[in-house]
């Protein structure tokens, strides 16, 4: 049997001779860019909705419970994150990228293993990652200012979350894999119909309807895991019956240490950038949980407001950054550049008009998750300040996003760095405590570290090493 040699696949691209261009890499190179982008966008859109929409709705039924547990979630949910990000989205770029080259050099085998391999790595990292989290929750979750009833949620959600966090991992690893193969809408109809399960099971177990018993936060943490467990499983009917143009295989499961630390290198910078970022979320809502439950649960419904909205933008910077590869790899760096300026622009249309909407009907957009009046008002600030930064978000992700397109994904990792760690941080405690500002000081260090982030991004960008990189 012939052997197969995965490692290769991830540095060496496909042969391309004489292949004549697809009609979909036509678009990418020659194509209106609007059209491209919003084409590109969609699938992408409609998986994070639904991804964030779990989210949301979680927010909008604990809500009902009380800000104490709503508090509770808002100190598990960045560990949550960290571990699905670090675990499986860090990765997923790299490996689907892998799979792509393998798949276009006609080699389904490496392709194969790849995947499994893949798999292997992320379920080894979701294990490592929950032990850890069911062992020193209580410690971490004490650390960021739990106490009480806080502390108590935190736990009963967390406890479920991270015993079950095998499932969340293999759904958002196997989704990179299959969109390596060129099929988008397949992972976007898993993962909206784990999260229609999610949301149907939901109030079942948090309320206690019909039968069943009333589990409260606990039942929130069963519909995640009993939501995602459904679409994991229809993930692996169909790669073990090979209806995709990607199998997992008996024998692949042999593991192949060279491919697993291959993998690891190709991915280790991706998987900093979402690190960065989600470490400095914990950060913030350390020195937030200073100033009482109903500031955490304000902070966390707003958050995941804007989270929400701004989803159609990462789906425009994604495809952004996909058309700044392809664009580079045709020896097209002009019209690379042109779709990232033209992408800031649009996406700078769609957030300012976002936040201005914000502004405006902050209280009863925070009202559709809470009444309770202290909530309502450490929310609608929080949603307001942040808001006044849309402009600044809209063109930082896109530029960004661009960087990684190129190739170039240590620049990020840089920028997110200081961006949140060396600024966002000091500032939001310097802001909230010495400034005496308290959890409004954290939400205006979030605007003024994006806003530095963006000008930053623009500044590198404009100097075009990007268009020099070797991918």
């Amino acid at each position: 049997m012939e052997r197969t040699d995965a490692s290769n696949v991830l540095t060496t691209p496909p042969s391309t001779s004489s292949r004549p261009i697809a009609a979909r890499t036509k678009m990418l190179l020659e194509g209106r860019i609007l059209p491209t982008l919003l084409r590109l966008s969609a699938p992408n859109v409609l998986n994070l909705l639904a991804l964030v929409g779990l989210i949301t709705f979680d927010a909008l039924f604990v809500g009902q419970l009380g800000s104490q547990a709503l508090a509770g979630l808002t100190l598990v949910f960045p560990w949550m994150m960290l571990m699905q990000h670090t675990a499986a989205s860090g990765m997923g770029g790299a490996v689907s990228s892998a799979i792509a080259r393998a798949l276009g050099a006609g080699r389904r085998d490496v392709a194969d293993a790849l995947a499994t391999h893949a798999l292997a790595l992320t379920l080894a990292l979701a294990c490592i990652f929950s032990i850890a989290m069911l062992a020193g929750g209580p410690v971490l979750y004490r650390s960021m200012g739990g106490r009480g009833e806080v502390l108590a949620a935190a736990l009963s959600y967390s406890n479920v979350v991270f015993a079950g966090s095998l499932s969340v991992c293999a759904l958002n690893l196997l989704g990179n894999v299959v969109r390596g193969t060129g099929n988008m809408s397949f992972p976007a109809t898993v993962i909206v119909g784990s999260v229609l399960a999610h949301i149907l099971i939901s109030p079942v177990l948090i309320f206690g309807w019909g039968p069943f018993p009333k589990l409260g936060v606990t039942g929130a943490a069963l519909a995640t895991f009993t939501g995602r467990s459904i679409g994991v499983g229809y993930q692996f009917y169909r790669l073990l019956r090979g209806s995709e143009r990607i199998r997992i295989l008996r024998q692949h499961v042999r593991i192949n240490f060279a491919v697993l630390l291959r993998l690891v290198r190709v991915s280790l910078t991706g998987i900093l950038q979402f690190a960065i970022a989600h470490t400095s979320w914990i950060g913030l809502v350390r020195i937030v949980s200073i100033f009482g439950s109903a500031a955490l649960a304000g902070y966390t419904i707003a958050i995941r407001i804007v989270i929400f909205v701004i989803l159609p933008s990462w789906g425009l910077s994604n495809a952004a950054a996909t058309l700044v590869g392809q664009n580079l790899g045709a020896k097209q760096p002009e019209r690379a550049a042109s779709s990232v300026w033209r992408t800031g622009f649009y996406n700078m249309i769609f957030l300012g008009i976002i936040g201005l909407l914000f502004v405006v009907f902050a209280e009863p957009i925070v009202k559709l998750f809470t009444h309770d009046p202290q909530v309502v008002a450490l929310a609608a600030s929080c949603l307001r300040i942040i808001s006044y930064g849309n402009i600044g978000y809209a063109y930082g992700m896109v530029m960004l996003q661009a960087f990684n397109g190129a190739g170039d994904t240590v620049t990020p990792t840089i920028v997110n760095f200081f961006g949140f760690w060396l600024l966002e941080i000091p500032l939001a405690y310097f802001l909230a405590i010495p400034m005496h500002l308290q959890a409004r000081g954290a939400y205006i260090s979030i605007v003024a570290a994006e806003a530095a982030i963006a000008a930053v991004s623009i500044v590198l960008f404009k100097q075009g090493r990007w268009k020099k990189q070797q991918i």
